[in-house]
């Protein structure tokens, strides 16, 4: 406990700089996977999800310059320090997003992690400070956002196509009408903390 406190009281600040959360429409855009991992496919199925066009490169060390030419969105799952540094410059150059999983000094781009439920799309980042935690909520909420809450949105949608043409001259009534239908809808989130941060945070 003590060695724990005094650790951190060495920092100033011992969180990294936030980053600044966006969504990216990449339809149509090429975007280029780089790695042989679960991650990679991972990643590479998530674009494909969303209309990219995606290219993997298996093999890191088979990259070429070409390989990357036009790219809007660069992802690259190995850990190398060489490879991300070489990336970070062709990035500065030709201008493209980069993301260097796990080593976010190369990159521009820090993945989120989402959680999916029908149209809904939760992005959970920590910004590299905690990734166990982010895990944490995302497990948490996909439980929370079962069968039962995506029924519930297909039934708004539902309602809302209705809505436009039986109110399609009157918008603030159907506004209105939306605004009602949800009424009723909560989210209840209850947290717990482990043993060691339970008595620090009665001290702050």
């Amino acid at each position: 406990m003590m060695l724990r406190e005094r650790a951190v009281s060495t920092f100033a600040d011992p969180l990294p700089p936030a980053f600044y959360p966006v969504a990216l429409r990449l339809t149509g855009r090429r975007c280029v996977v780089i790695g042989d991992d679960e991650e990679a496919r991972a990643k590479a199925e998530g674009l494909r999800e969303v209309g990219a066009e995606v290219r993997v490169i298996l093999d890191a060390a088979h990259l070429a310059e070409d390989d990357l030419r036009d790219a809007f969105f660069v992802i690259s799952t190995p850990i190398d320090a060489e490879l991300s540094a070489r990336l970070r410059e062709l990035a500065e150059r030709d201008r493209f997003l980069l993301c260097t999983i796990d080593q976010p000094e190369f990159g521009f781009v820090a993945m989120q992690a989402i959680v999916k439920a029908g149209p809904v799309r939760i992005a959970i980042g920590t910004g590299g400070a905690a990734p166990r935690v982010g895990k944490i909520l995302k497990e948490a909420l996909s439980r929370a956002l079962d069968a039962k809450f995506r029924a519930f949105l297909d039934c708004l949608a539902t309602q809302k196509l209705r809505n436009r043409y039986w109110m399609a001259s009157d918008p603030p009534r159907r506004r209105r009408a939306m605004m009602e239908a949800a009424e009723g809808f909560e989210l209840d989130i209850n947290l717990r903390y482990p043993a060691w941060f339970v008595g620090r945070g009665r001290q702050a």
